[in-house]
């Protein structure tokens, strides 16, 4: 079919116009930014044709995107860039489209993750207007809602197709590649073995090295699920089979502790899947070991406190540094921050000090006895390390409640789901899922990044692919 004559000429028309409107900034104002506007309208044309298309996109520049401030120094604000900007315009249609008809479906808001999550979100808009810091609280609050809104509710629309839970897995490993290169590079130049050099080498992609190794632990149970799927094409295989590898060796070079020990946990959960353990008898289990540690916590800080190991380059040496909280200055940091965290907390106990305010209160509540060569006089050295913790110190008990709660029913629904289904390949997605769930939520203790693009569209994405398969009718009687 012919395009009209009229409609060749307007779009010449506005060719010409957006040329000379861009070569006079240029020229007279120095103003690049104006370039971007052609793409700018291309995403958000694809945003109301091709809403999926887009999420995926945002999907593969996940890993590749940059902090603001290390492109503009000096910005008065930060957001990573382009992903951010381009979850405030899906929030915003989102929205849109909810003034005009529920597009959410009512079976998926009564589901129990789906009540967890609001109530968690509800209680943190709540301590907004209690905040200490209003404005902060607020804009974080916004950037939890539109990582939820794009990677939570409108996932459900991605995932009517079930091949794009593998396109979500390999888009972001693929975008990862390029970051895991770049760190490559920058840590040959120091040697390979250099553990010092392995926390800083992945900046500016990931903040340092505890995202990257929390993020590369994410994604191993996928990838290698994906290397034993049948109806995906060889070539995907063979991707999947590459993916993991670098990503196995990525892991062992990010020196990152942590991550390790979240593997290990996500691994000790596969057989109790496999063998259908009830997950109430395991919330049982597991309140009896935290009784334990807790009658003998004396006992266990003694024998803590006697380890002197230091982080090393040499992988031993450094496995039994983890459990060094007398002189490894890491450990001993992540204890000062838990104790200004609770500290915080016992001032504030109902509502706390406002979301994402912690790094701006923590400083006056540091001991004495706990302060490292790496803690800052002005407390600005970043968050609790901790999600739970940092939600009790920002959100009070019912904030950090709201949390231990939405972890225990996100659980809870992948070991129901999987006694119940006969279907290997949901089988193999669910183990999948709940291994790379459970290893952020162990890794939660020691380090919180939903604040962040990078984990929170694969966390929230993932609690997603649980729910929509626990809304599909069940092949087995329970």
């Amino acid at each position: 079919m012919p395009i009209p004559r009229n409609k060749i000429k307007l779009v010449y028309g506005l060719i010409a116009l957006f040329t000379t409107v861009n070569l006079w900034l240029v020229v007279s104002r120095g103003w690049l930014w104006f370039n971007l506007l052609p793409v700018a309208m291309a995403l958000v044309l694809a945003a109301f044709r091709r809403l999926n298309h887009l999420l995926l996109l945002i999907v593969l520049f996940t890993p590749l995107s940059l902090p603001l401030q290390t492109i503009v120094p000096g910005f008065s604000f930060d957001m990573n860039l382009p992903t951010e900007p381009l979850l405030v315009g899906v929030l915003l249609l989102f929205l849109l489209r909810m003034a005009q008809k529920p597009i959410v479906k009512p079976g998926l808001l009564r589901h129990p993750v789906s009540v967890a999550l609001l109530v968690y979100l509800g209680w943190m808009l709540l301590t907004c207007l209690s905040s200490t810091m209003p404005v902060v609280s607020l804009k974080y609050w916004l950037s939890k809602l539109w990582f939820v809104v794009a990677f939570y509710f409108l996932a459900f629309r991605l995932l009517e197709d079930p091949k794009n839970f593998y396109r979500f897995v390999l888009l972001y490993a693929s975008g990862f590649l390029p970051v895991i290169a770049y760190s490559w590079w920058r840590q040959a130049g120091y040697g390979f073995f250099d553990h010092r050099a392995a926390n800083f080498v992945m900046y500016p992609f990931f903040s340092d090295h505890t995202s990257y190794g929390a993020m590369l632990v994410f994604f191993i149970p996928a990838l290698f699920v994906l290397t034993r799927m049948p109806e995906l094409r060889r070539r995907w295989r063979l991707l999947a089979t590459l993916e993991l590898a670098v990503f196995a060796v990525a892991l062992v070079l990010s020196y990152t502790r942590a991550a390790w020990l979240s593997l290990v946990v996500a691994a000790a959960v596969l057989p109790l899947l496999l063998l259908k353990v009830r997950f109430r008898n395991l919330l049982l289990t597991a309140g009896v070991v935290l009784v334990a540690l807790w009658a003998f916590q004396d006992v266990l800080v003694e024998q803590l406190s006697a380890n002197k190991q230091q982080s090393s380059g040499k992988l031993a040496g450094h496995l039994e540094s983890m459990s060094n909280i007398s002189t490894d200055a890491s450990n001993v940091e992540r204890l000062n921050r838990w104790s200004s965290a609770l500290a915080m907390f016992g001032e504030k106990p109902l509502t706390g000090w406002g979301p994402g305010t912690y790094m701006f209160q923590y400083a006056p509540f540091q001991r004495t006895d706990l302060r490292t060569i790496i803690s800052t006089n002005s407390g600005d050295g970043g968050n609790a390390h901790s999600e739970y913790l940092g939600a009790l110190a920002e959100s009070g008990l019912p904030g950090m409640l709201s949390l231990a709660v939405l972890v225990l029913v996100v659980l809870a629904t992948a070991f129901r789901r999987y006694a119940r289904t006969t279907d290997p390949g949901q089988r193999a997605i669910i183990l999948a899922v709940t291994m790379a769930l459970v290893s952020y939520f162990v890794h939660g203790f020691l380090n919180n990044f939903l604040d962040q693009d990078k984990a929170a569209i694969p966390v929230w994405f993932f609690v997603a692919v649980l729910v929509a398969l626990d809304l599909q009718p069940s092949d087995k009687t329970p």
